[in-house]
């Protein structure tokens, strides 16, 4: 029974999500509150808390306030975030003063961060990051031993949480700060697998060229990488060079180096098949994250009959993080459109939305791919244009 007031939050809630041809249960889900919740708030019988409505913006990718019934611009929450997560990043080693909670609290923090930033949840992530970043930074400071190491290791981590946010909002000066002291942080951990792992994100600075010249800086930065890891003897060390090896795989792919691309996939399946699937230090790593990056790295050799038998084949599970899951669709959509299969192109792209909205909102690929698709698509027009304009393609 739909809400009686049309005009009401719940109605323009219920409104956002059947425009996105999603469930209610998938919208539960996405925002990470029960069933009952969103049944409740469609109906007008529950008013939800700010943190519950940002999470079901964020789920649909509208700003909070538009469902209130504003007009701002879907991104303004995170643009409003980055001056003081900018301040927190040029105070990293001078955190104003404030409380520490224990190493079970700050774990669990932490654990919280990754898990959203794995689901692509920007804005919840913009908005405490400046805190985070300032508590771990006191906490290396004041604790000691083993204690300050692993506090070391939450701050690379929430260093990390930190770029994924820059990154994807074009702040490329602020993503490179964010990755050094990531490092730092790493170093401060005396974990050389957390320096492997700064080096695979390190090399979101050389993806964003285009340049052939700086895709081989970053290639011989991974190799770097590859050849300082410890020898893979256990699980966390095959996953974090196995890792290495599958982002320089799809590195080589976009250079249309094919040789070096099939080295590095035989070496990152050989190191998937002895883990199993999961997130190993903030990047899932494991079998079906190689046959997600395999599939990207025939989308990077224009190998467009290859990428579609391998979806024929096979799907991402739910277990992996809604990141990878939408790359995945983004990079079928890619092949598909090549193959003039521009409806199925643009199911995949509706597909990946669903999954992980803000991550496609700001994904360039999808950009040229909707931008070709509505030069070419007669069938559902209005449909594609509606979402061309909504990912900023036209």
């Amino acid at each position: 029974m739909p809400p009686r007031d049309p005009n009401s939050l719940g109605s323009r809630i219920a409104a956002a999500r059947k425009a996105r041809r999603m469930k209610q249960t998938e919208l539960a889900a996405l925002a990470c509150v029960s069933i009952d919740a969103i049944k409740s708030i469609e109906l007008g019988r529950r008013e939800p808390s700010d943190d519950v409505l940002d999470a079901v913006a964020e789920a649909l990718d509208v700003d909070a306030a538009r469902l209130r019934g504003s007009t701002r611009h879907s991104d303004s929450r995170i643009h409003a975030a980055i001056p003081a997560l900018r301040a927190a990043v040029d105070a990293y080693d001078l955190p104003p003063d404030g409380p520490v909670r224990d190493l079970s609290a700050l774990r669990r923090s932490t654990a919280e961060l990754e898990g959203w930033r794995l689901a692509s949840r920007y804005t919840s992530l913009a908005k405490v990051l400046p805190n985070r970043l300032a508590e771990l930074t006191r906490a290396v400071e004041q604790f000691a031993g083993a204690d300050r190491i692993e506090a070391a290791r939450l701050l690379a981590s929430v260093y990390r949480s930190a770029d994924a946010v820059v990154y994807k909002y074009t702040y490329r000066d602020l993503s490179a700060r964010t990755v050094e002291l990531m490092r730092w942080a790493a170093a401060q951990a005396e974990d050389p697998i957390l320096d492997a792992t700064a080096s695979y994100v390190r090399m979101e600075t050389f993806f964003s060229s285009r340049q052939v010249e700086a895709l081989g800086t970053g290639l011989r930065m991974l190799q770097g990488a590859i050849d300082r890891a410890p020898a893979p003897d256990d699980t966390a060390t095959r996953a974090a060079v196995g890792a290495l090896h599958m982002r320089a795989a799809v590195v080589a792919g976009r250079m249309r180096d094919g040789a070096a691309a099939e080295t590095h996939l035989a070496d990152a399946k050989a190191l998937a098949a002895t883990v199993r699937e999961g997130v190993y230090l903030g990047t899932a790593f494991g079998p079906s994250s190689f046959r997600v990056h395999q599939v990207s790295v025939a989308v990077e050799l224009n190998d467009g009959a290859a990428v579609l038998t391998a979806a024929r084949k096979w799907k991402p599970p739910l277990e992996l993080p809604a990141e990878r899951r939408s790359h995945y669709y983004i990079d079928v959509a890619r092949a598909q459109l090549w193959q003039n299969l521009g409806d199925d192109a643009f199911e995949s792209l509706r597909v990946a939305r669903r999954i992980a909205p803000q991550h496609v909102h700001e994904h360039p690929q999808v950009r040229e791919t909707l931008r070709s698709l509505v030069r070419s698509q007669r069938s559902d027009r209005e449909t594609l244009l509606g979402f061309a304009e909504w990912a900023g393609a036209i």
